[in-house]
């Protein structure tokens, strides 16, 4: 079975061509790059629309193989951005419709484990799930997805996006603070919130806009305490999930995962409990239609299947929905 995948729950359009052994055979990019420090729905919307053919031409181009080759349309649907889901739910609904392929709606946060599970030797572990709007952590239990920990308010790499927009920096604003993070030499103590296996970032958000405002402090400092501060929020409550779970493993998924620091101190963790620590590469941990394409395949053959008038978006479906 040839599953093609599509996502376009945020800033990325993703295509990706999976087979039901695990290869993954394409897995094409249009992330939408912007100065303006965010995403506007609707232009993350008109980027989508505009680079969805030429995505799907070179997935099936990459994949070698054309669209009669597919046998089974997935697409993500949901949580997300309304008007960016949209356009995928579309493309999906058409290539099916024109193709006369089945079609199958899944869960963007469950892509992010599923796949982490297939590219590493992960077989039952606690996610880390921790890109812009979403920070959760997601283990298998008792026959269904939970969330055991995730933030009260904004998405780390939400709140990383809002301080980088602060200092100056364009969208994605992670990937800039990481860099300037390694220049900071200082630790400025900024607030620690978790409570249990929640966390907030509101506040923190708050008190190092304060401090850069002030002058006070260099952008790589608050940088580097920043990074420092919620990185090790999200390190213990996971560490926390795991021992409540009795699981001996961690994955990490999401854009923010990224992140060479935050890796090194889940390592680290992780080896200082006895677990394994596993990471996928950077193109599956960012939103990619691989993923999609995966989820898909493993619900089909469970006998999930989605109907074109049941191919509604859900926003704002969790996780521990499924």
């Amino acid at each position: 079975m040839i599953c093609l995948g599509i996502e376009s729950t945020a800033h990325t359009f993703g295509v990706g061509i999976v087979t039901d052994k695990g290869r993954v055979l394409a897995n094409v990019l249009k992330p939408l790059v912007t100065k303006k420090g965010g995403i506007i729905p609707n232009e993350a919307a008109e980027h989508h629309i505009g680079v969805c053919s030429e995505a799907v031409e070179e997935a099936l181009s990459a994949a070698k193989i054309n669209v009669g080759a597919v046998n089974l349309i997935s697409f993500s649907q949901g949580p997300g951005l309304g008007h960016c889901l949209r356009v995928g739910a579309m493309a999906a609904r058409t290539l099916s419709l024109l193709h006369k392929i089945p079609l199958i709606g899944v869960n963007h946060c469950i892509g992010h484990l599923e796949i982490g599970k297939l590219l590493t030797e992960a077989k039952d572990p606690v996610l880390l799930y921790v890109s812009g709007a979403n920070t959760q952590i997601i283990a298998f239990e008792n026959g269904k997805y939970r969330v055991f920990g995730e933030t009260l308010d904004i998405g780390i790499g939400n709140m990383l996006d809002v301080f980088g927009r602060e200092i100056g920096f364009g969208f994605p604003a992670g990937p800039k603070i990481m860099e300037l993070s390694a220049k900071g030499k200082k630790y400025v103590e900024l607030p620690y919130v978790i409570k249990g296996m929640d966390v907030s970032f509101g506040g923190i958000l708050t008190n190092v806009s304060e401090k850069y405002r002030s002058g006070k402090y260099s952008k790589a400092d608050l940088c580097y305490s920043l990074q420092e501060t919620v990185f090790a929020m999200l390190v213990e409550a996971a560490e926390r999930a795991m021992a409540q779970c009795n699981k001996r493993e961690l994955l990490l998924g999401g854009g923010v995962a990224s992140n060479l620091r935050l890796q090194e101190m889940c390592r680290t963790m992780c080896s200082e409990r006895g677990a394994e620590f596993y990471v996928p590469e950077r193109q599956f941990l960012v939103d990619n239609g691989a993923m999609i394409g995966w989820l898909g395949i493993l619900e089909y053959k469970k006998g999930k299947r989605t109907k074109i008038e049941g191919s509604w978006i859900k926003p704002y479906e969790r996780t521990d929905d499924v």
